[in-house]
């Protein structure tokens, strides 16, 4: 499972409070092997909260690692990523931020959330 955005809120680096750790930290707990992409976080930093998630590195943008997810889970909408190719890439799209509203893509593919 990919986590897309783990910033706050879009378009910035500050990754405190984010609800994207809550996210990574429910799937997880339920078994799935949790990645994540943020062009504004490359690295996770140690922090008191999320000491599991320390030194974690965010994978690259490319259709060979975006595909190999199962699923992604979009959790912080950044303007820096391209959107319609993660149409194209990803087999499974969670939404939660309605940002794939706009682009195409095969039935069943985009789930709102």
């Amino acid at each position: 499972m990919l986590v897309l955005g783990l910033a706050y809120k879009a378009n910035v680096e500050d990754d405190r409070e984010s609800p994207s750790y809550v996210l990574m930290n429910l799937l997880k707990a339920r078994g799935a092997k949790v990645f994540y992409f943020d062009p504004h976080v490359p690295i996770i930093r140690q922090t008191r909260e999320h000491p599991q998630w320390a030194g974690t590195k965010s994978v690259k943008w490319n259709r060979k690692t975006i595909s190999s997810f199962d699923a992604v889970l979009i959790s912080t909408a950044h303007d820096a990523v391209n959107f319609q190719q993660l149409a194209g890439w990803s087999p499974l799209i969670v939404d939660t931020r309605n940002v794939m509203a706009k682009f195409k893509a095969a039935p069943g593919k985009i789930w709102k959330a």
